[in-house]
């Protein structure tokens, strides 16, 4: 090798790289497309869990929690809460909030009723139910 770089070395490694990420992104897609419909509980959607989905989303509990990765930071992850807690533990810390501890970040109650309380929950149920390729490595999130 010369030790020059010259501009036709230049143009091919451009297309050489050009072409092999062409190749690695249709390659993946062909992948996710394959994969996809083996992970899809869109079947598993109930009329109370898009309920819950909408109390979720009327509360903005992204704006404090994250949801399988997604929102804030400032509260736990709740993508695998049901598994983690329960629905009953669920309910009871939702109704106990805020809890008052000095030093503590509070949650505000939002005075939700029995039925809006199971809704959440069966959203949350839903959430937890979602194939996430075992993400995150731990159950707690």
């Amino acid at each position: 090798m010369s030790g020059i770089f010259t501009k036709s070395m230049a143009r091919n490694i451009f297309y050489g790289g050009t072409v092999f990420f062409f190749l690695l992104l249709v390659a993946l897609t062909f992948d996710t497309e394959r994969e996809l419909p083996n992970r899809d509980n869109r079947h598993n959607i109930t009329p109370e869990v898009a309920a819950g989905k909408h109390i979720w989303e009327t509360r903005n509990c992204l704006g404090c929690h994250t949801l399988l990765g997604e929102g804030a930071y400032f509260a736990p992850e709740l993508g695998n809460v049901y598994k983690r807690r329960g629905p009953e533990f669920i309910k009871a810390w939702m109704m106990s909030q805020p809890t008052g501890a000095p030093g503590r970040r509070q949650m505000p109650n939002f005075h939700l009723t029995d039925e809006e309380l199971d809704q959440i929950v069966a959203f949350l149920k839903y959430t937890s139910e979602i194939n996430t390729a075992n993400w995150p490595p731990n159950i707690e999130g």
